[in-house]
Formats: C-alpha cells, sequence, structure tokens
C-alpha cells in the first residue's frame, strides 16, 4: 500500500495555506507533519480525509480496497472527538464497530486496550478531556482502517495514555498500516519521517 501526496495546495478563507507539498508514505510507515500555528498541518490531513477539497494537486491511495475511497479507509482523529456525551463510554464503542466496520478487535477489548474498562458504563458526558481522547482512540482498535490520520493524537493524554497511544501506533505499523500525524513535537515513535510545513502565507 502506498499512499502519495503531490504538489498539494490549500487554500482557506481566499488565503493560501500551504502549497507544493508531496510526500509519499509505504505501509509500514509513519510520517508526523510539524510547523508554527496556522501552518496547516490541520488542514492537510482533513484535506487527506476528503473533509477539504485541494486548490490543486492531488492525493492517490494504491494497493487499497479498490472498491472503497481512500476516506473510507482512514481513520481521521481531529481535535474535536467524535462521541455522542448521552451514550456510555461501551456504547459508544459498541456503536463505532457495528456502524464504521470493518471490525477489529471487540470493543471491550478496545476499551481495555486504552484503560477505559473501570468506565464502561459511565456516560461519555461525564469523563475527563484524558478519557474522552482515551476513548477516541479505542476506535482506532475497534475498527481496522489501514490509514490512521491523527492531529495532536496525545493531546489532553497523560503519560500512561501517551504509552497506551504509543504501543498501538507501533502495532499499527508492524501490521503494515500507515500513520499521518500533526504534531508540535514528537508523536512517541522511535522511526518516524517527518514533514515539516512553514509560515501561513
Amino acid at each position: 500500500m502506498l499512499l502519495s501526496v503531490e504538489n498539494l495546495a490549500c487554500r482557506r478563507g481566499g488565503r493560501d495555506v500551504f502549497a507544493g507539498v508531496s510526500f509519499a508514505l509505504a505501509a509500514g510507515e509513519a510520517l508526523t507533519v510539524t510547523g508554527p500555528n496556522g501552518s496547516g498541518k490541520s488542514s492537510l490531513l482533513r484535506l487527506i480525509a476528503g473533509l477539504l477539497l485541494p486548490a490543486d494537486g492531488r492525493v492517490a491511495l494504491e494497493g487499497g480496497d479498490s472498491e472503497l475511497t481512500l476516506a473510507e479507509q482512514a481513520h481521521y482523529l481531529g481535535h474535536q472527538d467524535a462521541l455522542k456525551p448521552a451514550l456510555t463510554v461501551r456504547e459508544n464503542a459498541s456503536f463505532w464497530s457495528r456502524y464504521l466496520g470493518p471490525a477489529g478487535i471487540a470493543p471491550e477489548a478496545a476499551l481495555t486496550l486504552t484503560g477505559l474498562a473501570e468506565v464502561a458504563d459511565l456516560p461519555v458526558a461525564y469523563l475527563s478531556a484524558g478519557q474522552r481522547r482515551r476513548l477516541s482512540l479505542a476506535r482506532l482498535a475497534a475498527v481496522k482502517r489501514p490509514i490512521w490520520l491523527l492531529d495532536e493524537p496525545a493531546s489532553a493524554l497523560d503519560s500512561s495514555g501517551q504509552a497506551r497511544l504509543s504501543e498501538m501506533m507501533r502495532e499499527h505499523l508492524t501490521q503494515g498500516g500507515l500513520i499521518l500525524a500533526a504534531a508540535h513535537g514528537g508523536i512517541g515513535l522511535e522511526r518516524s519521517k517527518e514533514l515539516r510545513l512553514g509560515e501561513l502565507q
């Protein structure tokens, strides 16, 4: 599997955010996107996820499922956690497994992996910011998709949560997955390519 980006450009609100961005990411590889605030890190992930249209350039996936779009083969983990506050932790995890498929590990196992088994019956509205982030990470394990697009994935996580995230990412890469992560610093992986975006134009 190969994710390739060629001469990608982003324009938001009539202003050029970035242009000429190119890279290739193969199975088992990770790329960390760094740069100052406003340089387009989040926008780049959203373009690849299909949530924004590029001003120029192209994004292509080779070797994936030919019957699915790139977006359908990717997890996008943004700043806002995609959670239903009125549902319990377990109900959120079960929802993802039923409707987002194909299934990865069982929802209960995903909650155990992310350290949330003890609060599985608690409504999400009562979770701390770190617990909500852990629950979002559980989706990565509960629903198997080869491409992970992670925007500041360690945000709000304590040291234990960061260690769990690093373990999950290493396992995903070992299984042939791809990771593209936007971060101000490292993402806890020993070997990760880096792409630095410049200042907002």
